[in-house]
């Protein structure tokens, strides 16, 4: 299957491989771009607020700008004629925020959802540690409770990735918001 050039957007919480299955689907292009959102927050060298779980509205609004940022430069690379893997740990209302700063069409909208079990297992393995404020049931809570139902929820938990991009793939339709 040919993939039609677009945006794809790549969510859920940390430890859930969004930059592992974003990497493998941004290689599918001809002309591909993978975008790490977290990239503009590790820009931040000095006043960087974190979102824990106890956040203030200036960690909202460092928040927002990560997100503007990170759009900004999709819709660069697509409007050059490039498709475009966006992921970040998108949540709860600030989705939207996020979804808004978008123009270009089409946009795919997956989210990873493995279990918690899997999440912890994954963590484990990795070479860095994004629960240090957060819980893993805690951020999970989140996304199930918050994230607007839109695009594909795939529950990779039993999946390699390669497997997960392919039922990405199989399932464009459904990651279809606009």
């Amino acid at each position: 299957m040919t993939l039609e050039k677009g945006i794809y957007i790549i969510t859920g919480i940390m430890a859930a491989g969004k930059s592992t299955i974003a990497q493998i689907l941004a290689e599918k292009f001809e002309k591909g771009v993978h975008v790490r959102g977290d990239t503009f927050r590790k820009m931040i060298v000095t006043g960087k607020l974190e979102m824990t779980p106890d956040y203030s509205q200036s960690a909202v609004e460092q928040l927002r700008l990560r997100y503007k940022m990170a759009a900004n430069v999709t819709e660069m690379y697509y409007n050059a004629g490039f498709s475009v893997v966006v992921q970040d740990t998108y949540l709860g209302k600030e989705t939207a925020s996020f979804l808004n700063e978008f123009e270009s069409t089409p946009i795919y909208f997956i989210t990873l959802n493995p279990s918690v079990e899997e999440v912890i297992e994954r963590e484990k393995k990795r070479n860095k540690s994004g629960y240090t404020t957060w819980h893993v049931k805690s951020l999970y809570d989140v996304l199930i409770n918050e994230n607007p139902r839109i695009g594909l929820w795939l529950d990779s938990s039993d999946m390699t990735p390669e497997e997960t991009v392919s039922e990405i793939v199989k399932r464009l339709s459904e990651a279809r918001i606009k």
